[in-house]
């Protein structure tokens, strides 16, 4: 996730302030024995709602599932400047066993860093550079955006959908056409309109961008933004959206449709659990629906029976293994055979996708 955001005055001082998990200090008075450290370095605020919101929620319960191993601590709003490799080497110098990074911009200070830190275990999110004490992670964001896509494709009156996009890459991409495949599938009219709006978290755009969507006939909206900008102008235009990273229906009580949530806790917990028991290994992890990570969750009013009742069988089917998403055939915008009829797009190709799928309407930015 190229998350682009101003760090807050107050952290650019942040010289080994850490915010603990409900504490100032790393350790309560009166402990007595030695906990390990972990610290988790976020692109965004713990209050966005979306990406950075889920991170921490995953933070905090992994915390709680190891009962005392470790004690975890972030620092949050850092760019993706000389910032970041500053904060993360501050992090490391603290005595941190285990640093998690979360957003793609962090990658080249991660790899600085842990080379000058070979004893400190460092995880990236989104990237994909791997070393000795380096390993990298994500969740099957295209999962959730696919099931989502379902839903939508019932409740759309229109036939247009609206996506307020954030940067265009693969993973940004990958969830434009999963939200339309999965639309597609229950509904063969669907239209998918695009605007990016070259940030993560910035609500005033956001709204705008779903205003315009709206404007332009899309009556069912999805995000790839972090804020519930999106979800509220859904509401106040009697339009339709989704919780995207986490549950935004207190937003929009009448517009949210469902959520695609985000448990990053079933990365976290068995990342920590190796680290303390020194049996981490540095890997690829890309955990989603199979493994608990991503799930469709919090079905509004707005949502049939039906409609949710095809959604969950979408869900199980991918839980069990019997369907991925990107099944073919599938069409490119230009009407190029993507992937044949019985087979589905590889890891490999997933992860470089930078094509429209047939139904996305306009050109997608270079």
């Amino acid at each position: 996730m190229q998350h682009i955001r101003q760090l807050k005055t107050g952290l650019k001082k942040l010289a080994g302030v850490l915010i603990a998990s409900g504490t100032v200090g790393l350790f309560s008075l009166g402990q007595a024995y030695a906990v390990d450290k972990a610290a988790f370095v976020y692109i965004g605020p713990t209050s966005d709602h979306g990406w950075t919101y889920s991170h921490d929620q995953g933070r905090i319960k992994a915390e709680q599932q190891l009962a005392g191993k470790f004690k975890t601590s972030y620092i949050e709003n850092v760019p993706e400047t000389a910032d970041a490799e500053r904060v993360i080497r501050q992090l490391a110098q603290q005595g941190n066993k285990v640093i998690f990074a979360t957003s793609f911009g962090y990658m080249n200070a991660m790899e600085k860093v842990a080379k000058q830190f070979p004893n400190v275990v460092f995880m990236h999110a989104t990237g994909y550079k791997t070393a000795k004490n380096l390993g990298v992670y994500d969740v099957r964001t295209y999962e959730g955006a696919y099931m989502l896509g379902v839903v939508a494709g019932q409740k759309t009156t229109s036939n247009v959908l609206g996506v307020v996009a954030s940067f265009p890459i693969p993973e940004v991409v990958r969830n434009i056409n999963a939200y339309t495949l999965g639309a597609q599938s229950v509904n063969p009219k669907i239209k998918t309109k695009v605007i990016w709006v070259n940030s993560w978290f910035n609500p005033g755009k956001e709204r705008d961008a779903a205003l315009a969507l709206i404007s332009q006939g899309a009556d069912v909206l999805m995000q790839n933004t972090d804020s519930p900008a999106v979800v509220q102008a859904a509401e106040q235009k009697g339009k339709f959206a989704f919780g995207w990273d986490s549950d935004m229906s207190k937003f929009g009580p009448k517009a949210h449709l469902a959520a695609s949530v985000l448990h990053w806790e079933k990365v976290y917990t068995p990342v920590m659990t190796q680290v303390a028991n020194k049996t981490w290994k540095p890997s690829s992890i890309w955990y989603g629906v199979r493994q608990g990570a991503v799930n469709i969750e919090n079905f509004g009013p707005g949502v049939s029976a039906a409609a949710k009742t095809k959604a969950l069988a979408v869900r199980d089917a991918i839980q069990s293994g019997k369907f991925h998403p990107f099944t073919g055939p599938i069409y490119n915008q230009a009407g190029g055979l993507v992937i044949a009829q019985g087979k589905y797009l590889t890891d490999a190709s997933l992860s470089k996708m930078n094509y429209y799928v047939k139904g996305v309407e306009g050109s997608l930015p270079k």
